[in-house]
């Protein structure tokens, strides 16, 4: 797959709410996701860290709502805006937030994913 095609793949996708498409079809089984230094889950490398990465997100937030924008291509690498609306599980803290997401293709496959944003209330 082409980069132009994975990238409109992947925001099709989480916008119905298929992630795991995502991970089956569009992702490395080498991949290496990256959050911010302060984040926990800052590093998870193979598709096991990024299943319980993903665990993690479900067992510590409610998602109300979730959109992914259109994806900006240039070469091997993508970028999609994400906007979010999550309640915090432990504390019930509503928040809107946004995050860029920043994605590395290689031989057809997302080899690495990138997560910019800010820790709400800082």
């Amino acid at each position: 797959m082409k980069t132009n095609e994975i990238a409109n793949n992947l925001v099709s996708w989480c916008n119905e709410g298929n992630y795991e498409r995502c991970y089956k079809e569009l992702y490395s089984p080498n991949i290496v996701s990256l959050e911010p230094a302060w984040a926990e889950n800052a590093r998870a490398e193979g598709m096991q860290e990024v299943a319980k990465k993903g665990e993690w997100w479900e067992n510590t937030f409610d998602v109300h709502s979730s959109k992914a924008s259109e994806p900006t291509v240039a070469d091997n690498w993508f970028s999609v805006r994400f906007d979010m609306d999550t309640t915090h599980k432990p504390s019930q803290q509503r928040s809107q937030t946004s995050e860029l997401a920043v994605y590395q293709v290689k031989d057809g496959k997302i080899v690495q994913e990138q997560f910019f944003y800010d820790m709400p209330g800082q």
